[in-house]
């Protein structure tokens, strides 16, 4: 497994993460505790370190199973949360209706705000603390961004923080450049960045942290299972996947990233990799990219991602994927 250090924080991840939003069951339908947690176990048997969460996934259950699952083994953890998304509070800018399967375009128990005030965050971070089981958050992270809190005063929180040693090192999420600017010295920037999702490339943004040396966590890196050519087109999702009634799920749009994938298929043979390892290597080759965070809801997926940080691909072979499979 290839290591590569967080941005200035000095800490080392592995350049594939176990991203846990799947296994808090919120927007994918459910989840099995017990297959969420082999598979955090097996993630971490097979080289991964770093391990990403949310308060947000599950409204606290991604972190407690989470924390269940590192219980023994926090030593070998990058633990990194977030903070910015709340459910108990009215303030800040409004988001969306959510009940426990996932978001509702109409009014439900809960409403969901993007709050990145001092108070909340701590309040949050200290609910974080307890459901993961630890002292200390390696990595905190603000959720979304948000337009009625000043900036320096949520980075002025977060840098409080890690002064008093309850986080390591600050990132960001889903942030334009003018807010990675704005923050100052951070660590990091999560960003949704796939062979489908290539925006940052273009806005300038994984450019921006490559040139101020910010480590880069990419998300979805595999498009929410559609890089992995084992969805096909006339798959049906359940009730609470995210992917339900999404156009990019339906069945021309599936065709024809299937007629893509097709075309890299000889690739992943000569190297025995599977497609959805192929996409993954792709992902941290590219320059800047610290981290591709991978999802997985069992230990077979989970060691599947693993293995592609082990994936050593030509730089033809990497222009050929990268040409071929976009939208």
């Amino acid at each position: 497994m290839i290591h590569r250090k967080l941005g200035p924080s000095g800490i080392e991840v592995s350049a594939v993460g176990f991203g846990a939003w799947a296994i808090g069951g919120w927007m994918w339908g459910g989840a099995d505790e017990n297959q969420a947690v082999a598979a955090v176990h097996a993630a971490l048997d097979h080289g991964v370190n770093l391990i990403d969460t949310a308060p947000i996934y599950g409204f606290g259950r991604s972190e407690e199973i989470v924390g269940r699952a590192i219980g023994d083994r926090r030593e070998r953890v990058v633990l990194a949360t977030k903070c910015g998304m709340v459910w108990d509070r009215e303030e800040g800018d409004f988001f969306f209706h959510s009940n426990d399967d996932g978001v509702t375009f109409r009014p439900a128990e809960k409403k969901v705000y993007k709050c990145l005030r001092p108070d909340s965050i701590r309040a949050e971070l200290e609910r974080s603390l307890q459901r993961l089981g630890t002292e200390q958050v390696d990595l905190y992270q603000t959720h979304w961004q948000e337009s009625t809190t000043p900036i320096a005063d949520t980075m002025a929180e977060l840098t409080k923080m890690k002064e008093e040693g309850k986080i390591r090192a600050i990132g960001v999420c889903n942030a334009s450049l003018v807010h990675l600017a704005a923050y100052g010295p951070i660590d990091s920037d999560q960003e949704k960045f796939s062979l489908l999702d290539r925006e940052i490339e273009q806005n300038g943004s994984l450019a921006y942290c490559r040139r101020q040396g910010i480590g880069l966590l990419a998300y979805s890196p595999l498009a929410n299972g559609l890089l992995t050519g084992k969805i096909g087109p006339d798959r049906q999702f359940g009730a609470g996947d995210l992917r339900r009634g999404n156009r990019r799920f339906g069945k021309s749009n599936l065709e024809q990233v299937a007629a893509m994938l097709e075309q890299i298929r000889p690739i992943a043979e000569k190297h025995r990799a599977t497609l959805a390892q192929l996409a993954i290597a792709w992902t941290i080759s590219r320059p800047g990219v610290t981290v591709a965070l991978c999802g997985a809801r069992n230990p077979q997926q989970a060691t599947e991602n693993a293995a592609a940080g082990d994936l050593s691909l030509s730089p033809e072979e990497l222009e050929t994927i990268g040409k071929i499979v976009h939208l």
